[in-house]
């Protein structure tokens, strides 16, 4: 089996990245990366890794959506009593990662977790398929239950509730949090693993563009 993992390997030769090829802002030049996923085979370019600190300084990540880009930073939806919130509230740094292997590209983004407003999560929330405002009502998250009948009981349950309504009232423990970066690194896959590695760093309010070695 090791030696079956050792030689995975693929020579990456789809593009290439230089300063040139980039604009200043970070979130522009993701808008732009952002586009080009969207219109390939990637499939679902806005899952992202999201990785937080708990109160031990033990790591943990995880796969969430990426559901809006703003100028000031990326946005995703969670439950508030979540592990990954829990870790936020405690520690805010986070970090994300985007991989879109069929155009051999990742981005790394390193920055602050906050909440947004409750008033541009019930916004989201009712934009939500009524069925996925049933599980954000039915699901415990990162709680452990004893069997998945819970949650389908739960979940037949508040389906009964609210059967004629179209959009159900916003869980006081559900929302959104907004990531404002401090660094932003853009990774092309190259051949020979002599990838190209740009990265905006935030100095002083400014962006300041660093390539670093692959």
């Amino acid at each position: 089996m090791n030696r079956e993992i050792e030689d995975m390997r693929m020579n990456y030769t789809k593009g290439f990245l230089t300063e040139d090829s980039v604009v200043s802002d970070p979130i522009s030049q993701f808008c732009s990366w952002f586009h080009e996923a969207t219109n390939s085979d990637v499939i679902e370019p806005n899952a992202m890794i999201i990785a937080t600190v708990d109160k031990d300084n033990i790591p943990s990540a995880r796969t969430v959506l990426l559901k809006e880009i703003d100028p000031e930073g990326f946005l995703f939806y969670t439950n508030y009593n979540s592990d990954k919130a829990k870790e936020i509230s405690n520690n805010p740094n986070v970090s994300l990662v985007f991989l879109w292997k069929e155009i051999e590209r990742q981005v790394r983004i390193t920055g602050v977790a906050e909440k947004i407003s409750t008033e541009r999560s019930e916004l989201y929330f009712h934009k939500r398929p009524k069925g996925s405002q049933i599980g954000a009502w039915a699901s415990p998250q990162s709680t452990i239950i004893d069997n998945r009948d819970i949650l389908e009981e739960r979940q037949k349950a508040i389906e009964s509730q609210y059967k004629n309504v179209d959009k159900l009232p916003l869980p006081d423990f559900w929302g959104g949090y907004i990531v404002r970066p401090t660094a932003i690194e853009f990774w092309q896959g190259r051949p020979s693993r002599m990838h190209d590695r740009l990265r905006y760093k935030l100095v002083n309010g400014n962006w300041k563009i660093e390539r670093l070695a692959p």
